[in-house]
């Protein structure tokens, strides 16, 4: 038995433990949602992943992303994301792509050898992309629903898309999924109306507003995705 991993084998058995290190995980953005999806992943015990992101860490992430800190900023999200995901775990396997994936993309990310997909991305038509791929090929995935503008971390759910209330994300989501005949999607949302942050300064002249956000929420989403996969994969 791996010690570093002896207390969650306790709970999921020999068996589970030996699918979580066979498993090979994709994690689509490396924010304040999936650099946690990551993390608890890599404290499970899970073999392989594959990073997916093209963003540098800046200053303002650092509220909130698990990789960002002073040290950090202008590294590559991915670089810095496997560096630690070794130091938890030297016998991982870890594939970095600096990519922001679309439907065109050139590199094949998503493989039919994938355990899951996590869909940690900002972007609705990335979140597409990335959704019906995985439906054509059959590779189950998790889509984390909008975490900005929201201070309660106790109302996250996991449910089916369809089934989402709320969220405007998963509106806008739900609309273009049915267009593509996608008939369900494990999502993570929240209940939490958000808080409106338009008129904030930061946001002044701004077409596109940012959102505001704290370490408390996203992380929390992004440990409720990593748990989700966990069971899933040693079930």
């Amino acid at each position: 038995m791996d010690e570093k991993f002896s207390r969650t084998e306790m709970l999921i058995g020999n068996d589970g433990m030996e699918k979580l290190k066979d498993a090979k995980v994709a994690i689509f953005g490396l924010g304040g949602v999936g650099s946690f999806v990551c993390e608890g992943l890599a404290r499970s015990g899970v073999g392989n992943f594959i990073l997916v992101d093209y963003d540098k860490i800046d200053e303002s992430n650092i509220n909130r992303q698990l990789i960002a800190n002073v040290n950090t900023i202008g590294k590559h999200k991915v670089d810095v994301m496997k560096e630690r995901i070794l130091e938890i775990n030297p016998d991982a396997n870890v594939e970095t792509y600096k990519e922001f994936y679309m439907a065109d993309c050139e590199i094949d990310i998503i493989t039919e050898d994938l355990s899951y997909a996590v869909d940690c991305v900002d972007t609705i038509m990335a979140k597409i992309a990335i959704i019906c791929k995985c439906d054509e090929i059959n590779v189950p995935v998790i889509s984390s629903m909008g975490t900005g503008n929201k201070l309660d971390p106790t109302m996250f759910e996991v449910a089916d898309i369809y089934e989402t209330s709320v969220c405007p994300l998963a509106k806008i989501m739900k609309k273009d999924l049915r267009k593509r005949n996608i008939e369900k999607l494990k999502v993570v949302y929240s209940q939490e109306h958000a808080i409106n942050t338009n008129d904030h300064p930061i946001n002044q002249g701004l077409k596109f507003k940012v959102k505001g956000s704290v370490s408390f929420v996203p992380s929390v989403a992004g440990l409720i995705i990593a748990g989700e996969v966990i069971k899933d994969i040693s079930s």
